[in-house]
């Protein structure tokens, strides 16, 4: 089988991307991963190579939901046809939502990994001004347009109905999985860990609400460290003066500081499934995060929650771990517990089924809508 994918290579969506690819190539699934956004770096090229079924497609075409985009998106449209017609795959698996609407031949997949609306609301309250109709009535369009939806959680899968006034029956949600970070060294433990809390994202994106979080750094006993860009689409950077801001990490360095830290923070407004805080719980971090549907849906009982508009529950979650091993300790093994149901097997083997549902719809169906 052979999948035209498309990923861009801004965010989480790479490193969903080549776990499906890697989970897939047991069952002979061949990748076409056609990227976006910007070059590749170094670091992703070297991750490449473990992806012996990838065959990459490199572009910068900008996406949908930066600013300005429609002459580019335009674009990668012409170019996302035009290597459907030079692969020929058997589908196409798309997680962005607007080039779904195109006149491809294959039967087409959306995965729903996050959107402008849903963002919007959680962070804001509302939904977006006027100047985003065109991308909703585009991502609407998309939607319609593919064969089947996937989400990674059910909360998101509701959030898109909601927005944008869509019923999806052809939808079904996929947890993201990861490989065991520790099936490499089964004799090292996950628990011995350093006295610093963690946190990872976007750290400008207010919905990751680390401004919460080095609002409260200043009062804790640790240091927090934080993983990720502080500089926005835009060129605008945040100031965090109580954090130990790191940059971007490298996969190899993101692993280290996941199996060093003993807590990682996600005070999180908007989550639609948090690969960082699957990566974060695998490596045996007691978990305090954002009480936000999605993170509910995959980490009950298995963390610490508070309400990610207040600072002194976000204080007092941390303070309380960090002053207690032994909840600590309990909270991560919990975690870690939890993690491993979330696997790149069980990721893979559930997309392959999806693919091997779509490849078996009758072709007038094909010709449908989801919508």
């Amino acid at each position: 089988m052979r999948v035209l994918m498309t990923a861009d290579t801004l965010g989480g969506v790479w490193n969903y991307a080549l776990a499906l690819a890697g989970g897939l190539a047991q069952y002979g699934v061949e990748i076409v991963l056609a990227t976006m956004g910007q070059p590749l770096s170094l670091s992703q090229r070297t991750a490449l190579q473990s992806c012996p079924n990838i065959r990459l497609r490199e572009s910068v075409y900008k996406l949908e939901w930066m600013d300005q985009p429609w002459q580019e998106v335009d674009a990668a449209g012409q170019w996302l046809l035009e290597l459907e017609q030079e692969c020929r795959p058997d589908l196409l698996h798309f997680n962005n939502y607007v080039h779904a609407v195109l006149p491809f031949r294959a039967p087409k997949l959306v995965v729903a990994h996050s959107c402008v609306y849903s963002w919007w609301t959680a962070v804001h309250g509302t939904y977006p001004d006027l100047d985003w109709n065109h991308y909703f009535e585009t991502v609407q369009a998309g939607l319609g347009a593919a064969h089947w939806v996937v989400s990674p959680s059910a909360a998101m899968l509701g959030d898109l109905r909601v927005a944008y006034e869509i019923e999806l029956p052809n939808a079904q949600v996929i947890p993201n999985g990861i490989a065991d970070p520790l099936s490499d060294h089964p004799d090292s433990s996950p628990y011995t860990k350093e006295s610093y809390i963690f946190s990872a994202g976007r750290l400008w994106d207010p919905a990751k609400n680390i401004s919460v979080l080095n609002n409260v750094a200043s009062y804790l006993n640790w240091p927090v460290l934080s993983a990720g860009p502080t500089v926005d689409a835009r060129g605008a950077e945040m100031q965090f003066e109580n954090l130990k801001t790191l940059g971007q990490l490298t996969p190899v360095q993101m692993a280290e500081k996941y199996s060093e830290a003993a807590i990682f923070a996600h005070p999180a407004l908007y989550e639609p499934f948090g690969l960082s805080v699957l990566e974060a719980a695998a490596s045996g971090c007691a978990l305090v995060l954002g009480d936000i549907s999605s993170l509910r849906e995959n980490w009950n009982d298995a963390a610490l929650f508070i309400n990610p508009r207040e600072e002194e529950e976000l204080f007092g979650a941390l303070d309380f771990l960090i002053r207690n091993e032994r909840e600590r300790k309990k909270l991560a093994f919990k975690a870690r517990t939890r993690a491993l149901d979330f696997s790149t097997a069980k990721m893979a083997a559930k997309y392959l089924l999806c693919y091997e549902t779509l490849l078996d719809l009758p072709r007038k169906e094909t010709e449908q809508c989801a919508s």
